[in-house]
């Protein structure tokens, strides 16, 4: 079998440390990883149903998936997070109730394949950007069988890559003005 070397796990956060906390390694204390130039994907920085490792999206994306899968589609660049998340919800939320009720319950999950095919192009995005693997099965497959799981996934890759708590949002940086002090003016 062959090793695969190239492949470095991230680090363990374990869930009553926040991602803040676990970033206080000093550059000079971290050990610099080797950048290998081949076209080898690489793994995932966690499975398809490790989703409870990080409570932020695993409650996110059960409470309000289209949020989440509109906080991934802003950051790959693919329109904005409302008109994302609206897409989303009517695909996934309108198009299941309507057709259950259309159908009296009988084709409830049929209408995911539309959030599949929609959603597995911004997967494949993803898994370009960062070269990763098409795992744990195609991304169609993974969108029409795992859907809230594999929306999870994606938000902690980016989150994971990006090296922010925040990945999605852009972030301005604000400065505390200079401390001012009053001085009392003595009359003569």
């Amino acid at each position: 079998m062959v090793s695969q070397t190239n492949y470095v796990p991230p680090p363990y956060i374990p869930l009553s440390q926040s991602d803040a906390e676990a970033e206080t390694v000093t550059p000079g204390d971290a050990t610099p990883v080797q950048q290998h130039m081949n076209n080898v994907p690489e793994e995932w920085s966690s499975g398809i149903c490790a989703c409870c490792d990080d409570m932020q999206s695993c409650c996110a994306g059960l409470i309000c998936p289209c949020y989440l899968f509109a906080k991934n589609a802003e950051f790959l660049g693919s329109g904005t997070l409302m008109g994302s998340c609206t897409t989303h919800f009517i695909l996934w939320s309108l198009v299941n109730s309507v057709c259950c009720v259309l159908t009296d319950g009988i084709l409830w999950g049929l209408p995911g394949c539309f959030v599949a095919c929609y959603a597995c192009g911004y997967r494949r995005t993803l898994r370009s950007k960062y070269n990763l693997q098409e795992a744990p099965c195609g991304d169609f497959i993974t969108h029409f069988c795992c859907h809230l799981c594999a929306i999870c996934q994606e938000y902690r890759e980016i989150r994971e890559r990006s090296g922010s708590s925040n990945p999605p949002s852009q972030m301005v940086e604000v400065t505390a003005p200079t401390l001012q002090t009053m001085e009392l003016v003595s009359s003569k």
